[in-house]
């Protein structure tokens, strides 16, 4: 049985995501555990308070990082995983990444961020053992020219189990219902772009918008971050979900990029309508008729006023696009892909751990264990030290079968050699 240790970044929009790689790798069987660098954040950001200068403010930051780097350590130390992976702006340095490579544990990182927007993966990708993108060309070409041999392509996908359609209350229908509305950040492109719709019903969701006083009045909550559940609520809520790729200029504001953004699964797997940009790898994960796309603001604009009054073809568009995710676009597709491509591409991994069961516990207590390593949906090759993991993470009252796995483990520790 294989142990996954996610390492998860302080805060922004890879952070969801690691948080749906969690879910998935316990999904597909996995035995999972995760570096929650969130909980440390707020001393990192402390150090901006102390008011010292520059120079001394940026040594602090990285002495900080460091002992970060030093945390997920001892974690490996204590998990044992059989890999890492990290998200795009884990706090993992290169010190600490050279540390697993002499160890022998597999590091994997997944850059879920725009190789353009975003360069310092030049520093870091070659200290991994895996590095998995969300864009090709030339992205690949540039990896491979600073020494990255095992780059691999994975689109972001949705978690069905959050990403789902929803009955809403009244009162969510009144909160999150609109004909139009937004979940992002205000970048320069959406600005500019959704000005032109302020007066059509409009309602924008998300951070970074208190530079554009003519959509203040149409963000929501104050432009507050929003939760993963309170987007599904927004999603289902919505006539016509609006979904335009970001982009740091404001005179290209449907820039034809490459790479397609979370919330399109996300959306799809909602069974929610939506109109988005047409980027150049959409062909590969979605048919023409499982998405509504457009071009330019024009044609947004003309096909936002049909469509919203259109409710079946809606619904049409959105039961395919949901039917294709399920079948080709969750994250625990995402994760066993990764885990293929390692076993593929890296020597040992995966190899089947050998099984330490005591030898002489009774018939009744090995039945007992295989019903609760079902309930915790465990592979039938996991070992003893994996179950008692897994126990030792759960919270609650344990179990009868629970309590004898963990004094005979303590047992073990005092006792046998």
């Amino acid at each position: 049985m294989l142990r996954i240790l996610v390492v998860l970044p302080f805060y922004g929009g890879s952070l969801p995501v690691g948080r749906y790689c969690l879910e998935a790798m316990r999904e597909i069987g996995c035995l999972v555990d995760s570096f929650e660098a969130p909980a440390f954040y707020p001393a990192f950001t402390a150090l901006q308070d102390l008011r010292v200068g520059s120079s001394r403010l940026e040594i602090l930051r990285e002495s900080f990082l460091q002992t970060i780097s030093q945390c997920i350590l001892a974690k490996v130390d204590s998990f044992a995983p059989d890999l890492v992976l990290c998200l795009a702006q884990a706090p993992m340095s290169r010190a600490a990444l050279k540390s697993l490579r002499r160890d022998g544990i597999p590091t994997v990182m997944w850059f879920v961020e725009d190789f353009r927007l975003f360069t310092y993966w030049r520093a870091f990708a070659p200290y991994y053992d895996i590095f998995a993108v969300i864009q090709k060309e030339p992205f690949l070409s540039e990896l491979a020219g600073i020494g990255v041999n095992n780059a691999l392509y994975l689109p972001l996908a949705a978690l069905p189990s959050l990403h789902r359609p929803l009955e809403l209350t009244p009162a969510e229908e009144k909160e999150f219902g609109a004909e139009l509305s937004f979940m992002g950040a205000g970048y320069p492109n959406r600005r500019k772009a959704f000005l032109r719709f302020a007066n059509q019903g409009l309602k924008i969701w998300g951070t970074e918008w208190e530079d554009e006083p003519l959509l203040v009045p149409f963000v929501q909550r104050r432009g507050s971050r929003i939760s993963p559940e309170d987007c599904v609520r927004i999603y289902n809520a919505t006539i016509v979900n609006l979904n335009l790729h970001s982009s740091i200029r404001a005179d290209v504001l449907v820039s034809g990029g490459d790479f397609v953004n979370p919330r399109t699964f996300e959306l799809a797997a909602c069974e929610a309508f939506q109109l988005v940009d047409r980027r150049a790898l959409m062909p590969e994960l979605f048919r023409e008729d499982e998405l509504v796309l457009f071009d330019t603001l024009d044609e947004l604009e003309e096909k936002f006023r049909y469509y919203k009054k259109r409710h079946e073809e809606r619904k049409a568009f959105a039961t395919r696009a949901r039917s294709r995710v399920l079948a080709d676009h969750t994250y625990a597709a995402r994760m066993r892909t990764l885990l293929d491509f390692a076993r593929e591409r890296i020597p040992a991994f995966g190899r089947r751990k050998p099984v330490n069961w005591p030898a002489d516990m009774p018939d009744s207590m090995l039945h007992a264990v295989t019903r609760l390593m079902e309930d915790l949906n465990m592979s039938a090759d996991a070992d003893f030290d994996d179950v008692v993991t897994a126990v030792r993470a759960k919270s609650g009252r344990l179990s009868d079968v629970e309590a004898a796995l963990l004094f005979l483990d303590e047992w073990k520790k005092l006792y046998v050699s």
